[in-house]
């Protein structure tokens, strides 16, 4: 069992050490394929940010090009320009105000004149809320860049959003067309107002991530699109310096500003975030101007956003190679279990032979591997023991049943022995009697023959007689009994 739980030990850490090789270069990889594919996806959230911020400024731009040429035919009808004003505004719910404003004096008996058409409310497309004024904020508008700017430049384009004492209600970006009259002479401004709200909500609406959002920064550093209301109404965007805002969040801000493209990192609020940017060019049409007015666009999100399907897969990754890892260590186990248990049954059967069990056989392995051929091999050493085993155990039995034949001929012997020694002893003794009298009856005829009457020589030479015939006849009985005796044993051999 401890060894079963060794081995199993052994593969498992093997494959985890394999898996984390694998799970280590996957993740190398994968991390770098996706950052890629999150940077190409923050390339093209870019790429769609632009678009749709430039199909709006583009709309602004034809709607005013569609009323600029027939303008130019009625300069000299002062009423007709809040006709176009009102026209421009109507026909595009992303304009909130359109002013045509002209040198002073152009008009006799007018020193300024502006036809400012504007909406109520830049929520609002209903043309009951168009407002007609001649003024636009407190300062006459030959002293606001609006109109400053173009006139003396002559540039077709997009200012710097317009916001505190430059606005009214609301910040604005504002597209200023400058036109001649019929000399050749620059005689006016068009100037069309989008609101930085407005603006902001419709790009804003198509988030590049769920905690992400777009921004666009104009060139002075000003907001015109973010998603924080109090941000727009900013001066600038270094006046977070004031809120304690991260200096790498400025740094990435510079680089927007300096004109950059690229990705930045940035913390805010204890949190990573990264912004993709590059500057904001519109698109080329003929009859446009400079694609580029110095603008930059960028789209933030945090590093989880950014990393979401990154950090899924990886995750994903894990959870499949923990219950991947657990399902193989079971499939391991089963499958050592398995293939083990020929080895556990040559193991028992082992045990069972060192006991004297030399009858119980394995059953025959179908299986063409080695352990198979392990087993039928010992199946084949089985049937051969078993085989001397037997022969040993019939060897054993004869051997056996011979010594018990030796036994019994040796008890025979012993016995017919110990008959020799008691019937030679019986014999012996007889003979020695015989021989004792014999001795004696000659002793006396010999020292007192001269004494001895004829009666009692006579009597002693009858009794030498009679023990000589015994002692003869005892010697009989011992040769005949040898005859016997050896006769016996040659044939027991």
């Amino acid at each position: 069992m401890l060894n079963k739980l060794k081995l199993n030990a052994q593969v498992a850490v093997e494959v985890l050490l394999l898996l984390a090789v694998t799970l280590g270069i996957l993740a190398y990889f994968s991390h770098k394929a996706l950052r890629q594919e999150a940077l190409r996806n923050a390339e093209l959230t870019l790429e769609g940010t632009v678009q749709d911020i430039d199909n709006i400024l583009l709309s602004v731009e034809q709607s005013t090009g569609n009323v600029y040429y027939d303008l130019l035919e009625h300069l000299d009808n002062p009423d007709r320009m809040y006709t176009y004003s009102r026209a421009l505004v109507e026909s595009n719910p992303n304009i909130v105000g359109c002013a045509i404003c002209f040198i002073p004096g152009y008009y006799p008996g007018r020193d300024l004149f502006m036809a400012y058409v504007h909406r109520r409310s830049s929520a609002t497309d209903n043309p009951s809320d168009l407002v007609t004024s001649e003024t636009f904020t407190n300062r006459p508008y030959t002293e606001q860049v609006w109109f400053t700017e173009p006139m003396k430049t002559g540039e077709i384009g997009w200012i710097d959003p317009l916001k505190g004492i430059d606005a009214e209600n609301e910040p604005l970006v504002t597209f200023c067309l400058p036109f001649n009259d019929k000399t050749g002479e620059r005689v006016g401004v068009i100037a069309v107002d989008v609101s930085i709200n407005q603006l902001s909500k419709i790009i804003l609406a198509a988030k590049p991530s769920e905690n992400g959002y777009s921004v666009l920064l104009a060139h002075n550093g000003s907001y015109i699109v973010h998603p924080d209301k109090e941000k727009l109404s900013n001066p600038t965007v270094f006046s977070q310096m004031e809120q304690g805002a991260d200096v790498s969040e400025l740094d990435a801000a510079k680089a927007m500003l300096a004109g950059e493209s690229g990705m930045r990192e940035f913390r805010r609020n204890n949190h990573d975030w990264c912004v993709f940017f590059k500057p904001f060019e519109r698109a080329e049409w003929k009859g446009r101007a400079n694609g580029n007015i110095g603008w930059s666009v960028g789209v933030v999100c945090p590093e989880e956003d950014f990393f979401e399907s990154y950090n899924v897969l990886l995750y994903l990754v894990l959870g499949i190679a923990v219950a991947g890892m657990l399902l193989f260590y079971l499939l391991c186990s089963w499958i050592i279990r398995r293939q083990l248990k020929p080895v556990r049954q040559l193991v028992r059967s082992a045990h069972h032979i060192a006991e004297g069990n030399y009858h119980e056989m394995l059953p025959y392995s179908d299986r063409q591997d080695e352990i198979g051929l392990l087993q039928n091999r010992f199946e084949q050493m089985q049937l051969s023991l078993r085989a001397q085993v037997t022969e040993l155990e019939d060897e054993t039995t004869q051997l056996r049943q011979q010594s018990d034949t030796l036994n019994a001929a040796y008890d025979k012997t012993v016995e017919t022995d110990q008959l020799k020694s008691s019937f030679l002893l019986y014999m012996t003794r007889q003979m020695s009697d015989c021989a004792e009298s014999i001795d004696k009856s000659v002793t006396t005829l010999c020292y007192n023959r001269h004494d001895v009457i004829q009666k009692d020589m006579d009597r002693q030479v009858d009794n030498i007689q009679r023990r000589t015939q015994t002692m003869v006849e005892l010697l009989n009985h011992m040769a005949h009994f040898t005859e016997s005796s050896t006769g016996k044993e040659e044939a027991h051999a």
